[in-house]
């Protein structure tokens, strides 16, 4: 901890090895938390960077309330849910979510099953994906959520609901291999 404050301290000042070091130790989580708030990685891309540019630009007003990690992670949850609201605004898209899209390939049985549920939690509309990350990944309350997205508590819960149902269904033949994946026959081995 003593050297993420000395790291802290320099970055303020401008140190640029001191901003690497704080990239590096705090990206992999920051920019997990806008993959999975986005579902779509180029657009994550470009988010993670305008996140990032935003948490440089902020350092100077960074009080030390809280752990630097959480500031960032408040950061980069309010500016992708902003920029996913532009990005809404702008397409006026809703994906929609077909019951035969999960796609399986096939590798170690971790990376496989991360790769699924990252790949099922793409096919939500964004509004239950950014609630069922908040939530049940990133551990928000509701109220939490209802705050961030402007909607109610009731809201969050049943957006909450439609993604656990929806990704139960696109996730099944994960655990019930008699479940049929479009495009995917299952064979018993011999």
């Amino acid at each position: 901890m003593i050297t993420d404050q000395l790291d802290l301290k320099r970055a303020i000042a401008g140190d640029e090895r001191a901003l690497q070091r704080l990239w590096s130790q705090h990206a992999p989580h920051i920019d997990a938390v806008v993959r999975r708030l986005c579902g779509d990685l180029d657009i994550a891309a470009d988010i993670s960077q305008e996140v990032w540019m935003q948490i440089f630009r902020a350092l100077p007003s960074y009080r030390g309330d809280s752990q630097f990690g959480t500031w960032a992670h408040r950061i980069a949850v309010n500016r992708t849910l902003n920029a996913l609201r532009k990005i809404r605004r702008i397409a006026k898209l809703e994906t929609d979510i077909e019951d035969d899209s999960a796609i399986t390939e096939n590798d170690s049985d971790r990376t496989f099953l991360a790769e699924s549920i990252e790949q099922a939690m793409t096919r939500l509309s964004p509004g239950a994906r950014a609630v069922f990350v908040l939530h049940d990944i990133e551990g928000y309350t509701h109220g939490e959520i209802g705050e961030e997205l402007g909607i109610t508590s009731g809201g969050s819960k049943s957006q909450l609901f439609k993604a656990r149902a929806k990704l139960r269904k696109l996730l099944a033949h994960l655990v019930d291999e008699s479940t049929p994946v479009a495009g995917k026959e299952h064979v018993a081995p011999v």
